[in-house]
């Protein structure tokens, strides 16, 4: 049965689309079923199987609640990611965005263990890695259904969901519980150390890379949306890239492991596996830069050549959300434009700087990233309720405006997915998908693993910049940091990048270094205060 249906393209699609945009289907199945199907009509042939144990769990890649997604929605893991670096902040504007102080205390690093949005992101990154653990157990009971082939093909597709989920998790907490079964108590799981998750994260998915699907995931069709092989060699790149971080099990003692000898389970370095990943998505897959870069985050962006995963996003299938443009545009631009708006997120002082604003030589994807100036929509100019221009100022944002003339309209604003004018949920439901992972940061990783392992990454820099016709630039560590923020801005690897580069932790833009902070123990969010309240033995991070 399933190789009958996966040899079916369009029905598979128009399953996986259905059911990836509503758990309502009597044949979807989602965390709390007990109200719809029992489990054993849930599974009681190969296609329900297919449908309930592994195209439900995709349903949480994206979201339309806070807290929930990879990305496109509020208070969850992309503020993390984002609002606590260098690239953005949500300013206080009178009485909006002081939210308890959670936006200013993101940017500042005054996390406490309290804190809603990290507690927020550990339960859902835990609730997928639970649904995975369920659905691997489901495809073991019911597997008389499929062949060995079958099997063998969507059980590595859930493991390398799942894995990906503890990668997550190791970014951001350091050490976690490493959890593969339902029956499982979690008030009795076991931390594992750093060094110790990364590697287990690392072989399985290097044991179920060959398992999968070659197929291009950001395409419509069977595999649209899905974990395939150039999904897993992008985040084996990106963890071999962060290695010296993220198998460092003391990350307060200002030592970090060396990736010209670190080495990986797999016997290489890892800035050799790092170029190895890359070089697979470049010759084995063929990935390739679009040859221009508004593409990959235009109204129809499905057919991107660059992009290798994103979150599907059509208005009439799919529930997620992108709150992102939503949430920066003033209100009376959104007005114009046909939509609501929240008049919030700005990018940072030292982010316009870096591409040049204000100087004779502006990066030329400034314009494609931000909102600056006067806003112009459908001809006519946007003005503000007292009859003047509506005026982005980039370079008078601060994190508290409250009381100042410019309280409303400071800062750049989100601009980089083009605006989908048939949007639902006041814009928020547009038709782009988001960009997850594309082939211009596989670029950039491989320069930059180059650089650190004493090679030149010239050439990788320069196709990036050559594809917006900017000037070639030598190949250096800081050189290529900024490139990331100007090439990725809005994609949520900031807070990554810095910790990367040794930056995190230090005073950037208007932020100050803490007073404790040398010790760097903020490159790690802390246990939530609950989970350790519920496992006393799980000790919370140095530091908080």
């Amino acid at each position: 049965m399933i190789s009958k249906l996966l040899s079916i393209s369009k029905k598979t699609a128009w399953l996986l689309m259905l059911c990836l945009g509503t758990c309502q289907l009597t044949s979807c199945l989602d965390e709390n079923p007990r109200d719809r199907l029992t489990e054993e009509e849930a599974f009681d042939n190969a296609e329900n199987l297919f449908i309930n144990a592994v195209v439900t769990l995709y349903n949480h890649i994206g979201g339309n609640s806070d807290g929930q997604g990879l990305q496109g929605t509020d208070r969850g893991l992309y503020d993390l990611q984002t609002f606590s670096s260098d690239e953005a902040m949500l300013p206080t504007r009178g009485g909006d965005w002081y939210d308890g102080g959670l936006w200013q205390s993101l940017y500042l690093h005054t996390w406490d263990a309290g804190c809603s949005a990290t507690n927020d992101t550990w339960y859902y990154l835990y609730k997928v890695i639970m649904l995975c653990n369920q659905s691997l157990e489901h495809m073991d009971k019911y597997r008389s259904f499929l062949d060995e082939k079958q099997y063998t093909g969507l059980n590595a597709e859930v493991r390398a969901l799942r894995a990906m989920y503890y990668c997550y998790l190791l970014d951001l907490y350091g050490r976690v519980p490493y959890i593969t079964s339902t029956d499982i108590d979690f008030a009795k799981a076991k931390q594992l150390e750093r060094s110790e998750l990364f590697n287990t994260i690392y072989n399985e998915l290097t044991e179920v890379l060959p398992k999968l699907q070659p197929d291009r995931s950001n395409l419509k069709g069977e595999y649209y949306g899905r974990m395939t092989q150039p999904v897993v060699c992008f985040v084996l790149a990106k963890m071999a890239l962060n290695a010296e971080v993220w198998m460092d099990d003391n990350w307060t003692d200002g030592v970090r492991p060396d990736g010209k000898t670190l080495l990986m389970p797999d016997g290489l370095t890892a800035w050799e596996a790092c170029l190895k990943w890359c070089d697979e998505l470049k010759t084995t897959y063929g990935y390739t830069l679009e040859e221009d870069y508004s593409t990959n985050f235009s109204v129809h962006n499905t057919k991107s050549v660059e992009n290798i995963f994103v979150i599907p996003m059509e208005p009439d299938t799919y529930t997620n959300v992108y709150n992102y443009l939503f949430r920066s545009r003033h209100y009376n631009h959104g007005a114009a434009l046909g939509m609501a708006s929240e008049n919030g997120t700005s990018a940072t002082v030292s982010t316009v700087k870096t591409y040049g604003y204000g100087t004779d030589n502006v990066d030329k994807r400034f314009d494609l990233n931000f909102y600056a100036g006067n806003v112009i929509v459908d001809g006519k100019m946007v003005l503000l309720d007292d009859g003047q221009p509506l005026f982005y100022d980039p370079l008078a944002v601060e994190l508290d405006l409250t009381g100042m003339p410019y309280e409303d309209t400071a800062g750049a604003r989100v601009s980089k997915y083009e605006v989908d004018r048939t949007a639902l949920e006041n814009g928020r439901l547009q038709d782009n998908d988001i960009v997850l992972f594309r082939y211009a940061d596989v670029l950039l990783m491989m320069a930059e693993a180059k650089v650190r392992n004493g090679e030149d990454g010239s050439v990788e820099l320069n196709m990036v910049r050559s594809r917006v016709d900017m000037e070639e630039r030598p190949a250096t560590l800081d050189n290529i940091l900024d490139e990331r923020l100007m090439e990725l801005a809005w994609e949520g690897w900031r807070r990554q990048d810095l910790i990367r580069f040794d930056k995190f932790h230090k005073a950037y833009d208007q932020r100050p270094q803490l007073s404790n902070e040398g010790d760097r123990h903020t490159i790690v969010f802390p246990i939530p205060a609950r989970v350790i309240a519920l496992n006393p033995s799980n000790r919370q991070n140095p530091g908080y």
